[in-house]
């Protein structure tokens, strides 16, 4: 039975989830950037947290972490990457890359997206179709560089792209209004990038998280191996990794 996930938003424009196993009872938070919406979440649901499982150091992603705990019936069990353990919480499992997690009878497997920040992870449970790739690939959008290089941040996207294209992409903040205009100004003639937008207007927050399949039709950032993407950018001829590099250098001024 695959995992419940819903989507709880945070803070202005953060996003944080719930994976719930319905066999076991299981619940994993993943990223805690307020405690707040996410134990009123837990209390609608009737689930307890028994997990916490986090994507990277930055602030608007464990900076509930400590309240959360408290508000909690019992502790839950706080996994991060081991090479980001010196600037996360304390961790109660710290995990490698291609190491694997559980969520109840649910079993994933810890990728490396570094780029964003580096010892940044995402996780992926393929028997759910689902990965939570925190601040690396977002919707229509990927996450700034600011402790990785573009090749490196190139990398991470090609591990995510290899993962099936039904795979549903829980990311880390809602900026879709905002990608979705850079989109439009990269690929002017993409309709499947408006068309997503219109319906994500009526859908509710969940409705922002689509499967890697419709990212790859419409994010800029995962077309910079497309022919059509660089010769919109005048790049023809220019590596993948130049192309996207000078995609996240447009959208850093945008």
């Amino acid at each position: 039975m695959p995992l419940r996930i819903v989507t709880v938003p945070c803070l202005s424009d953060n996003f944080a989830f719930l994976a719930h196993d319905p066999a076991t009872g299981a619940t994993a938070v993943v990223d805690v950037p307020e405690a707040e919406p996410i134990l009123a979440a837990l209390a609608r649901a009737g689930w307890q947290a028994t997990d916490v499982l986090l994507t990277h150091h930055h602030a608007d992603h464990v900076g509930g972490l400590e309240a959360l705990q408290a508000g909690l019936p019992a502790p839950a069990r706080v996994t991060g990457a081991a090479a980001d353990a010196h600037r996360l919480p304390p961790l109660d499992r710290a995990v490698a890359p291609d190491d694997t997690v559980s969520i109840g009878s649910e079993t994933g497997t810890v990728i490396d997206v570094s780029g964003h920040t580096v010892g940044h992870i995402a996780y992926h449970f393929p028997g759910s179709e689902a990965a939570f790739t925190g601040d690396s690939l977002m919707a229509l959008g990927c996450g700034r560089l600011f402790e990785g290089t573009a090749p490196m941040m190139w990398d991470s996207l090609s591990r995510l792209m290899a993962l099936p294209e039904g795979t549903r992409i829980f990311s880390g903040h809602d900026y879709l209004a905002g990608n979705l205009a850079f989109a439009r100004s990269v690929e002017p003639g993409n309709a499947a990038a408006a068309a997503r937008v219109a319906r994500s207007r009526s859908g509710g927050p969940e409705s922002v998280h689509v499967t890697l399949g419709e990212e790859m039709a419409t994010n800029p950032f995962l077309r910079a191996a497309r022919a059509e993407t660089k010769t919109a950018l005048g790049m023809a001829g220019r590596s993948d990794a130049e192309v996207f590099a000078e995609l996240r250098r447009r959208k850093d001024a945008f």
